[in-house]
C-alpha cells in the first residue's frame, strides 16, 4: 500500500518561493523531504521545483522593489542605493599625490 500524498499548499508554496526560500527551507515548511517537493511540482504544475521556483520568485523580488521604492521616499540611503543600482550613479573621487623631496609619495590634502 502507497503511502498517502503529503498535502502541499499551492498558495503558501508560492509565497515561499517569492520569499526566494530555498527547496530544504520549503520542505522544512511543510515538514517533509525535498524529494516530495520535487514530486508534487511534477504533478501540480508538471514542471520541476527549479523551473517553477524561476516562475513564482518574481512575485517576491516585485514586492521587495515595491518597498524599496516606497522607502526611497524617507530614506536618502535608499534614494542612493536605488540611484546607484539602477541609474549607475557613482561616487567619484579624486586623490591628489605628489612626490616630496625625499622621493616619497604623499596625499597632497
Amino acid at each position: 500500500m502507497a503511502r498517502p500524498l503529503k498535502h502541499i499548499d499551492k498558495r503558501e508554496f508560492e509565497i515561499l518561493c517569492g520569499l526566494q526560500c530555498t527547496q530544504a527551507e520549503i520542505a522544512d515548511f511543510f515538514d517533509c523531504d525535498v524529494d516530495t517537493i520535487q514530486a508534487w511540482c511534477k504533478r501540480e504544475y508538471k514542471l520541476s521545483f527549479s523551473e517553477v521556483f524561476r516562475q513564482k520568485r518574481g512575485k517576491g523580488k516585485i514586492s521587495l522593489r515595491r518597498k524599496q521604492w516606497k522607502l526611497a521616499d524617507t530614506s536618502p540611503a535608499m534614494a542612493i542605493f536605488l540611484g546607484k543600482q539602477i541609474l549607475d550613479q557613482r561616487d567619484n573621487f579624486s586623490i591628489d599625490i605628489q612626490e616630496n623631496k625625499l622621493g616619497w609619495y604623499k596625499d597632497n590634502d
